[in-house]
């Protein structure tokens, strides 16, 4: 292979990383620009061009000296870092009574709303046995429609029969009267055949 063009292993051993770190980085517009499939003895190979190579150099070069930089700055602690954590300890303290007053003042919501509850079943309670004997006043009180119905039909129902009675009574004098009335009347001779 050409001394430009250079293999994902080749890369990976020169950079001191994984294969599948030099693979990440092979992105489809790097690989567009910066890739190419070379054949040899029937195999293909994906190979680097220069300028990939340097990008990708650049790249893990950059991202190597940081991370022993880090590695550095993490073994020896300044004191920048001490007063970093000193003041995150403050904070957390500081938070640590935050939820403390919000625990509290949901214990005392609830409180409140249990209380809340208790006094609202208690006056539906009232209320409910207001209404019973509000209702049974009621019914002592005045009558039911049905049975001021009832009282009145009966009441007409009397009427009426007293009214039949009277008109029988009635009709039995008149039919009386006509009797009497007949017999009083003079015949005539030749009626007498008649009856």
């Amino acid at each position: 292979m050409s001394e430009n063009l250079k293999t994902i292993k080749e890369l990976a051993d020169e950079f001191n990383v994984s294969k599948q770190a030099v693979r990440k980085r092979l992105t489809e517009e790097f690989r567009a620009n910066h890739v190419e499939t070379v054949t040899s003895n029937g195999v293909k190979t994906l190979v680097v061009t220069y300028t990939g190579y340097m990008l990708l150099k650049q790249h893990f070069t950059t991202s190597n000296t940081t991370g022993n930089d880090k590695v550095t700055n993490t073994s020896n602690p300044t004191n920048a870092d001490l007063s970093v954590v000193k003041i995150l300890e403050q904070q957390l303290f500081v938070k640590d009574k935050q939820l403390e007053n919000k625990d509290s003042q949901i214990s005392q919501m609830q409180n409140l709303l249990d209380q809340q509850q208790r006094l609202a079943l208690q006056d539906k309670k009232l209320l409910e046995e207001y209404k019973a004997e509000n209702d049974s006043l009621k019914s002592l009180q005045m009558p039911t429609q049905e049975t001021e119905f009832k009282h009145l039909d009966n009441q007409y129902k009397d009427e009426v029969n007293a009214l039949k009675e009277q008109l029988e009574t009635l009709q039995k004098q008149i039919k009386d009267q006509k009797r009497i009335e007949e017999q009083e009347k003079p015949r005539k001779w030749w009626g007498l055949w008649r009856k």
